[in-house]
């Protein structure tokens, strides 16, 4: 089985003491590729560490919205360069999150700012959206994203949110979340996402599935997400699993 793990966060501290296993478990689990995302310098700096353990790890990186107050012209300076690596495949994750204390106005001025060296830098973008679907989908169909592309992290919406986000051309990437019992609307969305719009993920060391959550989530976790999404739409779990797979490569031109 080949599966791409689209968002995860090994480059955590949680991971500093097994961080080798985690990549052979992963690996034993059938996921085969996996994108890290940073959003500091220490956390990139990590994720280059991880370069040395495994060419099948990429990168993205970005400033999250609960780091917008930090955002500055050095800031962007030195992700333009972070950027330019060859290992480098999306810029993320950025967006809204009107849950955290930042400034709605602040986070959407940094969420532009990004978007834009997104598509100067002609890369896709990894979003992250809470509590806010209505300003990040007007935000990113003013940027015309079609042009670049990108993933909804963790879709969390129901399908009339799915069904904008997908007319806009993005992907739409589901997490263990679509395996909590209380995620009746985000499991109608799976099933309203055409097959080649869909990417699976972890988002470690978070959200872990069913069974396993509320425990610390990692890559081959992921496995558990696409036999559970495989079993919604009645299909092989292979086969859903190298749709996700060749999705992703597609996205960020792997």
């Amino acid at each position: 089985m080949t599966i791409f793990d689209s968002h995860t966060h090994i480059n955590d501290l949680a991971f500093a003491a097994d961080l080798p296993d985690v990549i052979v478990r992963a690996h034993a689990w059938g996921v085969q590729k996996m994108l890290v995302l940073a959003g500091d310098s220490a956390s990139f700096s990590r994720l280059q560490k991880l370069w040395q353990l495994d060419p099948n790890i990429y990168g993205a990186a970005g400033c999250h919205p609960e780091d917008a107050a930090r955002f500055n012209e050095a800031e962007l300076l030195d992700l333009t360069q972070k950027l330019q690596l060859p290992q480098m495949k999306a810029l993320g994750e950025i967006g809204l999150d009107y849950h955290c204390s930042v400034a709605p106005e602040l986070q959407q001025q940094v969420f532009w700012q990004q978007l834009q060296l997104a598509k100067e830098l002609k890369l896709p973008v990894s979003i992250h959206n809470r509590d806010a679907f209505a300003d990040t989908y007007q935000i990113l169909k003013d940027a015309q994203i079609s042009d670049i592309g990108g993933v909804m992290h963790s879709f969390n919406g129901n399908a009339a949110w799915a069904e904008k986000f997908l007319h806009l051309g993005m992907y739409l990437s589901f997490s263990g979340v679509v395996t909590f019992k209380n995620a009746a609307e985000v499991r109608e969305a799976f099933l309203a996402t055409p097959l080649d719009r869909i990417l699976v993920e972890t988002d470690a060391p978070y959200l872990a599935p069913l069974p396993y959550r509320g425990q610390q989530n990692e890559p081959g976790f992921t496995r558990m997400t696409v036999e559970y999404l495989a079993k919604l739409r009645q299909l092989p779990v292979e086969q859903l699993a190298d749709q996700t797979y060749q999705n992703t490569l597609k996205l960020l031109r792997i």
